[in-house]
């Protein structure tokens, strides 16, 4: 099967659509939970950010998960300011579709986000998921903080060298600091609760990180 190259290949910044000023408009509470989607949250919570393939399924991983306060679906790691989906479908963007988890550090450890985020997809296989091909289907943790990136970092080593032993690849996941977050269209955000019966894309590869 063959696919175009530019949406294999991340775009250099005077490569890269311009975009615009103005923020993506969204509902002001999460249709599953009823918080906030943009905030404000309690001053304890935090912050984590995957992207693990098509970010519709990738929310719902993570709004299942108590201790979960609320999700939003976005683009991250790209260089174009506020895009769409359409803009970052034809890979002139270099954003990845990615999931925004805030939780709470008391109900769920960042290590167990860390483990739903390596047992609900195949961080071996680059620019794609599945049948899911191009720059915005990568596998990635960006991460808010030192102790995010370290205990990322030490999961990789982990779920790399048990992914080796069962036949994999090495893992393809970018491990970084947080990028700025441009939140999806509305109908992205809890796609899967607004569509019960749509397109997933998730596919694990059976091999648990803990």
């Amino acid at each position: 099967m063959l696919f175009s190259r530019s949406k294999l290949e991340m775009p250099s910044a005077e490569q890269a659509l311009p975009g615009r000023e103005e923020a993506m408009p969204i509902p002001d509470q999460h249709f599953v939970s009823g918080a906030p989607l943009a905030g404000p949250f309690p001053d304890s919570s935090r912050q984590a950010m995957f992207g693990m393939g098509c970010f519709w399924g990738a929310e719902r991983k993570f709004w299942e998960l108590p201790g979960v306060l609320s999700t939003a679906v976005g683009y991250a790691g790209g260089h174009t300011p506020n895009p769409t989906y359409r803009e970052v479908c034809s890979g002139g963007t270099g954003h990845n579709e990615v999931v925004r988890v805030v939780y709470d550090p008391d109900a769920v450890s960042y290590e167990q986000l860390l483990a739903v985020f390596w047992e609900s997809h195949d961080p071996t296989q680059g620019m794609r998921q599945g049948n899911d091909v191009g720059t915005q289907y990568r596998s990635g943790i960006y991460c808010f903080d030192d102790e995010q990136l370290e205990s990322a970092r030490e999961s990789a080593a982990v779920y790399g060298e048990r992914l080796g032993a069962a036949g994999f690849g090495p893992v393809t996941t970018e491990i970084v600091s947080a990028p700025p977050f441009f939140f999806a269209e509305e109908y992205h955000q809890q796609y899967l609760a607004k569509n019960p019966g749509g397109y997933c894309g998730l596919g694990g590869t059976g091999v648990r990180c803990g």
